[in-house]
C-alpha cells in the first residue's frame, strides 16, 4: 500500500485551481536531469535510466555538456606537457598541434562517446535532449588566476573566444549530419535545445563573482557571462542552430550580500548588472558603465535567447515560502523574476529580450532518509515536489518544470558516516541510491493535490478541489482520470465519485467533488486501463 500524507496548500492556490484551464501554462514540459547516471557510469546504466525516465513521463533530459570533459587532453598547456614523459609527451604535443577548437573531429574521439551514445539512445526512446554547454573548461581556456585566487583557478575568467569555438564544435557534432567517427559511423541525431553556461552567479561555475577594478569593487560575473553568452550564441549560429531553442542564464536562486570573489550573487542583482541597470532603475553611464563592460551591447548587440532558465530551489522549506531578500527568486516569488526581466528589457531597449518565457530547469528537495542534515521527511519531499509542479502549471509564463535528480547519489565515504560532509552529495532523487522508490517517485508519475473548499449545501458533505496529471501517459493521448473517496477509518473500499475527468494533451486535469458521506475521508486519483482495471493510482490525501 502506498503511504498517505496530508497535502499542504495555502488558500492562495484556490483561485488558481478554480480558474479556467486557459490561464495555466500550455504544454508544460517535464524535464529531468541526472548527469551521474546518464554520463558518468556506463552505456547500460544510461539506457536503463533513459527508459525509466520515459516510463515516468519525462519529456526532455537536461544534460551537462561540460567543456572540461569534452576537451580533456585536447590541448594541454606547455606546463602540463612538460610534466609528461616519453610517448605520453609526444602524443600530447601531436594532439595540441592538430587541435582546432571549432572542429569536433580534432578532439580526442573517445571524449565524445558518452554524449554520442546518450543522444542516440534518447532519440530511439523518444526523449528530447537539452544540452547545457558550460564550463569550467580545460586549463588552456581560462586566464591565470592571481596567487590570492588560486582556489578559483578552475572557474577563473574563461576565454569567451575559445568558448565560442567549443560551442561551435558541439553544434556541428549534433547538427544532424555529422557522422560518428568510432561508433556506428552513421549521422548523429540533431540536438535543438540549448543553454549557455550554468549558474553564472555561483563561483563554482564562474569566478570571480566580484572584483576590485581600480578603486571600485564591482560585480564581475555578470559582465563575463554577458560576453560568454554573446560568443556562445554566435557558436550556435555558426554551426546551424540559430533557429533552435536557446535559454539564457540558468541562474541559481539564492546568494549573499558579501562582495567577494567566491560568494554567490543573488539573481536579481546579477540580472540588473547583466543589463547594466542600477538599483534605482536607471542605466549605468560613464565610469560606472565602463567598469562593468556595458559597451558590450554597443559592440555586440542585444543578448539573444528564446527563454530564461532558472533553478528555483527553496532548499528545505515549502515552495510557498519565499526567501527574505527581494533579489532571491525561488518558486514562491517566481512571477517577480518575469517582471524583472520585462522591466530590464524595457529599460535597455531590448538588450534583454522582451517577454521571455520561464523554464524551471532544476528543482527538487533532498530527503531524510537518507540525509539527516539537509533532507525533509519522505512524505514531505513528495508533497513539496507536487506543490512546486502545481505552482509552475498555474503560471502561464512557465513552460517547463524540472526534477533534479532521478536517483540519490552515493555519500562521500571518506568522511565519518552520518556526518554532514558524508552527505555532501545530492539526495533529491525520486529513488534511493539502490533503486528503491520513495513516495516522490509515485507522486512524480501521477501528481495529485486536493484541499477542502467548503461544504456541499445539499448533502452537508465535504467539497474538495483537485488538480493532477497523468504524466506517465504518452503526450497527446485522449484519456481521463477518476477521483475516488473512502472513509478515513477505511470501513469501506474506494468509491469513484463523479464522472471521468478528461485530461489535456500533457495529462493535466482539475475538478471538484463532494464526499459521498459526511465523515472524514481521504481521496485519490486513479487511471483505468482499457479493460477497466486500475492501472495506476496516486498517493492519497486526507480531506475533511
Amino acid at each position: 500500500m502506498l503511504p498517505t500524507f496530508r497535502t499542504f496548500l495555502l488558500a492562495l492556490f484556490l483561485g488558481a485551481l478554480l480558474a479556467p484551464a486557459a490561464q495555466a501554462s500550455p504544454g508544460q514540459l517535464s524535464i529531468m536531469m541526472d548527469d551521474d547516471l546518464l554520463l558518468y557510469r556506463d552505456d547500460g546504466t544510461a539506457t536503463r535510466t533513459l527508459t525509466q525516465m520515459k516510463s515516468l513521463g519525462v519529456d526532455t533530459v537536461r544534460v551537462t555538456m561540460l567543456w572540461r570533459v569534452a576537451a580533456e587532453n585536447a590541448r594541454l598547456t606547455p606546463s602540463e606537457i612538460r610534466e609528461l614523459k616519453g610517448s605520453a609527451k609526444t602524443r600530447a604535443r601531436r594532439q595540441a598541434r592538430r587541435f582546432r577548437g571549432a572542429d569536433p573531429a580534432t578532439y580526442p574521439v573517445r571524449n565524445w562517446d558518452r554524449y554520442d551514445n546518450l543522444v542516440r539512445k534518447a532519440n530511439e526512446i523518444g526523449l528530447q535532449v537539452y544540452f547545457n554547454v558550460t564550463g569550467p573548461g580545460p586549463r588552456f581556456a581560462h586566464a591565470d588566476a592571481p596567487r590570492s585566487q588560486r582556489r578559483n583557478q578552475g572557474t577563473w575568467k574563461p576565454k569567451a573566444g575559445l568558448y565560442k569555438q567549443f560551442v561551435t564544435a558541439v553544434g556541428r557534432r549534433y547538427s544532424g549530419t555529422y557522422r560518428d567517427e568510432n561508433g556506428s559511423r552513421t549521422a548523429l541525431p540533431r540536438v535543438s535545445f540549448w543553454s549557455l553556461w550554468n549558474e553564472p552567479n555561483q563561483a563554482g561555475w564562474l569566478s570571480p563573482q566580484w572584483e576590485q577594478r581600480g578603486s571600485s569593487r564591482v560585480p564581475a560575473a555578470p559582465a563575463m557571462y554577458r560576453e560568454l553568452h554573446h560568443f556562445g550564441y554566435r557558436g550556435l549560429v555558426a554551426s546551424g542552430h540559430g533557429g533552435d531553442t536557446v535559454l539564457l542564464a540558468e541562474t541559481a536562486p539564492l546568494g549573499t550580500s558579501r562582495p567577494t570573489s567566491r560568494e554567490p550573487m543573488r539573481p536579481g542583482l546579477f540580472l540588473r548588472e547583466l543589463a547594466c541597470v542600477q538599483p534605482d532603475g536607471t542605466l549605468y553611464s560613464g565610469r560606472a558603465a565602463s567598469l562593468r563592460d556595458c559597451g558590450d551591447f554597443d559592440r555586440r548587440g542585444a543578448l539573444k535567447a528564446t527563454g530564461y532558465a532558472h533553478h528555483p530551489y527553496t532548499k528545505n522549506v515549502a515552495p510557498t515560502v519565499r526567501n527574505g531578500h527581494p533579489d532571491a527568486y525561488t518558486m514562491a516569488n517566481i512571477s517577480e523574476l518575469g517582471t524583472l526581466l520585462d522591466n530590464l528589457s524595457a529599460k535597455t531597449g531590448g538588450d534583454i529580450p522582451s517577454g521571455l518565457p520561464l523554464l524551471m530547469t532544476e528543482f527538487g528537495f533532498e530527503s531524510n532518509p537518507p540525509d539527516p542534515h539537509s533532507g525533509v521527511p519522505l512524505d514531505t519531499q513528495a508533497q513539496f515536489n507536487q506543490i512546486g509542479e502545481f505552482m509552475a502549471w498555474q503560471n502561464p509564463r512557465i513552460l517547463a518544470q524540472a526534477q533534479f535528480i532521478l536517483r540519490d547519489v552515493a555519500p562521500v565515504r571518506k568522511f565519518r558516516k552520518g556526518s554532514k560532509p558524508y552527505w555532501f552529495t545530492y539526495q533529491s532523487g525520486l529513488f534511493f541510491q539502490r533503486g528503491l522508490p520513495k513516495p516522490a517517485a509515485f507522486a512524480y508519475s501521477m501528481p495529485f493535490l486536493g484541499f477542502l473548499i467548503g461544504t456541499d449545501p445539499t448533502t452537508g458533505t465535504a467539497r474538495a478541489g483537485f488538480w493532477g496529471q497523468l504524466r506517465f501517459l504518452r503526450n497527446g493521448v485522449t484519456d481521463s482520470a477518476r477521483i475516488q473517496w473512502r472513509p478515513r477509518d477505511r470501513s469501506q473500499d474506494w468509491t469513484t465519485v463523479g464522472e471521468p475527468i478528461p485530461v489535456d494533451p500533457r495529462g493535466f486535469y482539475e475538478a471538484q467533488r463532494s464526499a459521498p458521506l459526511p465523515v472524514p475521508g481521504e481521496w485519490r486519483a486513479i487511471w483505468q486501463t482499457a479493460d477497466g482495471q486500475v492501472g495506476q493510482f496516486s498517493l492519497s490525501t486526507p480531506i475533511g
